[in-house]
């Protein structure tokens, strides 16, 4: 009996690590990595690329961003297609089964920033008027998958609907991107949070350094939507940290923020790939330590890829907050071929414990 009870504990004491500590993944350049877990619970893929309207996903689906208006789920996501990466809609009334609308943004013209590729919007709703958020570049990979380049900058949109149609406003200039800073070739929209009278966005900024891309996250603030935000000097995250895109959920229950985005790894070939996405969480909206962090999935507690996983996307449903996610199949890190996957938390979300 004292045998199979010493086993027991065993087992459990082997089983207990696996729910609240990730891999101790060494990346080959010595980038930190998370040891904490934020368990979901995923259920696999929910929107093939592929079958868009007018080929507008041919190549892949991207960047999910989610809103809900009404009994309606809207997201946003780049439409790899026969044009370039252009933001894509489709609905849903339970995240599983989308209908998809096409594009709703095009490209510019030759003398525009968004005239390779306008992707990853994120909008916010003020008074009756839909703003939105979102990348152009001028740059991208040859035919036919056109994979945006930098600069990556981001441009404004406007609407009465989600569903739009969207106007874009040439003439603001929402985060430029300024020399000798962390977002010199990166400027590019993340999560809005209203506080007060002021508007929070949670950007991506990179700069490239001996010719290495160092990616972070910063915090831009406004009061105008229709004017340039406001750039905090320093980012929110050391630039070692190798992460890019938000999305921001705050757990009432106890008072704490968490900002969910993916992180950038580095095979032992020296490749960057999207690997994981990472949760960081804090009481304090305007400060994070880069410490408090955890990994909410990856190759580990994926269905469905094993290598590269992209942008996550969160929104609260009932007692559960949903995860959506582009990433490849199998053991792919390409930028293509990508569809939208789904994962599950319970709520009220708690803080990983060391």
């Amino acid at each position: 009996m004292k045998t199979v009870f010493k086993w027991m504990l065993t087992a459990m004491a082997m089983q207990v690590p696996a729910l609240l500590f990730a891999q101790n993944e060494q990346y080959v350049d010595g980038r930190p990595s998370a040891k904490l877990r934020m368990n979901f619970k995923d259920t696999g893929i929910v929107m093939r690329y592929g079958d868009g309207p007018d080929s507008s996903d041919t190549y892949g689906a991207r960047e999910a961003v989610v809103n809900k208006e009404g009994d309606t789920y809207y997201l946003f996501y780049d439409g790899a297609g026969s044009k370039g990466w252009i933001s894509c809609l489709a609905e849903s009334k339970d995240l599983k089964s989308w209908n998809k609308k096409g594009t709703i943004l095009t490209l510019g013209d030759a003398t525009k920033n968004d005239y390779k590729s306008a992707s990853s919007p994120w909008v916010v709703k003020e008074k009756d008027t839909w703003h939105m958020f979102y990348i152009g570049t001028p740059n991208t990979t040859p035919a036919p998958y056109r994979i945006p380049a930098f600069p990556y900058l981001t441009m404004k949109a406007q609407a009465k609907s989600l569903a739009g149609p969207w106007t874009k406003q040439y003439d603001v200039t929402p985060l430029p991107p300024k020399e000798n800073s962390y977002y010199t070739v990166t400027s590019s929209p993340g999560y809005i949070v209203k506080q007060q009278n002021e508007y929070m966005m949670f950007f991506s900024g990179a700069t490239l350094e001996n010719k290495i891309t160092r990616r972070t996250l910063g915090i831009a603030r406004t009061k105008d939507l229709n004017a340039s935000w406001k750039i905090e000097e320093k980012p929110l995250f050391p630039l070692e940290e190798q992460i890019e895109n938000s999305s921001v959920y705050f757990e009432p229950k106890t008072k704490t923020w968490f900002l969910f985005t993916n992180h950038i790894g580095i095979n032992a070939k020296k490749e960057e790939y999207t690997d994981a996405i990472w949760v960081y969480w804090t009481k304090d909206i305007n400060h994070w330590d880069a410490s408090n962090k955890a990994i909410a999935l990856d190759k580990q507690n994926s269905t469905w890829a094993h290598g590269a996983i992209g942008m996550p996307t969160v929104i609260a449903v009932g007692n559960r907050l949903a995860l959506l996610y582009d990433a490849a199949e199998g053991e792919s890190t390409s930028h293509m071929h990508r569809s939208i996957g789904l994962a599950w938390v319970g709520l009220p979300l708690q803080v990983p414990q060391k």
